[in-house]
């Protein structure tokens, strides 16, 4: 009695951990935002910001990489390398890059909410590279493209609709300085862009770094190398983005170094982990289905500590966006648990992973 006590709590822990680390992310991506924006806020470079996170996540998660990953770490080949300089220009580079460039024009509450697009972005380049099949007649594919238009349209609502001011700034000061409508709605469009395109290739890195576990299984080791080949990307980029500003290196003890160590440790080394252990288990479409939880998180702390205003529009917007990622999520379960006919699969990883057994 006892060891099938023991077994059915072992079987708990198992199916929960991956949804416990998945959650515990986008918390740790909350505080991230808050804290980032608080730091690009004070004039910190967003180049310069990203250079100095991946070099903090490097430093920190090596030892344990070289610990650990001992002896399950495999040969480096040209081709992985490939894989993983393509891995570390994707994600540390350009989506950071241009997801903190577009906050520094919009909002973080705002960032949040459009980065709800990813799973929809992930889903259709799947359907691109035939990485995922559809079945035009199955529910469970309607729901799927739906939700990809609806999480499409959501973020257009968001961009081009303001609508009135639902809660004013938190204490009577906004920290977000506009220097009249026309502008502050270029910025606003600009912004989206920017996050869109950065979404683009995360979406890019989630299936990318899927594929690469399969010939790297060393998840810690995999981690170390994105931030390491990250940070001399990153640091090239800075270079030329700010030439002849040698200042921007300096940092203070205040909020950019505060930030600075907690995205370096908490949402980069990290967080590339936690990615990768649950993406074998789940598959890359699962690691992204939280998003709407962040945005949550974000939208509040946001009010209380950015003294972010709340525009109905933006409201209505991630609400459709959250609405169209369920679809996409639902469709996907359905597919999980009809394993004997499955109309799409994540073939990024082995064909074991993808029979409905690791399914949520």
């Amino acid at each position: 009695m006892m060891e099938n006590q023991n077994q059915k709590t072992q079987s708990w822990l198992e199916k929960a951990t991956p949804f416990i680390a998945i959650l515990s992310l986008q918390l740790g991506y909350a505080v991230m935002d808050v804290l980032s924006k608080a730091a690009l806020n004070k004039g910190m470079s967003n180049y310069v910001f990203v250079v100095y996170r991946h070099a903090i996540a490097f430093i920190v998660i090596t030892p344990f990489a070289l610990y650990f990953d001992k002896k399950v770490r495999p040969k480096m080949t040209i081709s992985i390398f490939i894989k993983i300089a393509a891995l570390s220009l994707l994600e540390p580079v350009i989506d950071q890059n241009l997801y903190f460039l577009g906050m520094k024009y919009t909002t973080a509450t705002f960032a949040a909410a459009m980065s709800n697009m990813l799973p929809a972005i992930t889903f259709i380049l799947a359907s691109i590279l035939r990485l995922e099949k559809i079945k035009i007649k199955s529910i469970r594919s309607q729901a799927k493209i739906l939700g990809t238009i609806a999480t499409v349209a959501g973020a257009m609502v968001m961009t081009l609709v303001k609508g009135p001011i639902l809660l004013e700034t938190f204490g009577g000061k906004s920290h977000i300085h506009h220097s009249g409508g026309t502008n502050s709605n270029q910025h606003t469009i600009l912004g989206s862009v920017l996050i869109t395109i950065g979404c683009f290739s995360w979406a890019c890195f989630f299936n990318l770094q899927a594929i690469t576990l399969e010939a790297y299984p060393a998840a810690l080791s995999l981690s170390s190398w994105i931030c390491l080949l990250g940070t001399i990307e990153g640091a090239a980029v800075a270079s030329i983005m700010e030439w002849g500003r040698p200042s921007v290196w300096s940092i203070k003890w205040d909020m950019r170094l505060l930030s600075t160590l907690y995205t370096g440790i908490f949402c980069s080394g990290l967080a590339y982990y936690l990615q990768g252990v649950v993406m074998k288990a789940r598959g890359p479409v699962f690691v992204t289905t939280f998003s709407p939880l962040c945005m949550v998180i974000v939208a509040i702390m946001g009010y209380f500590l950015l003294a972010e205003q709340m525009f109905l529009g933006r409201v209505i917007g991630a609400f459709i966006i959250c609405l169209g990622l369920y679809l996409v999520v639902w469709g996907k379960s359905k597919d999980c648990n009809n394993p004997s006919n499955p109309i799409i699969g994540d073939s990024v990883l082995p064909t074991k992973q993808t029979t409905g057994e690791n399914c949520a």
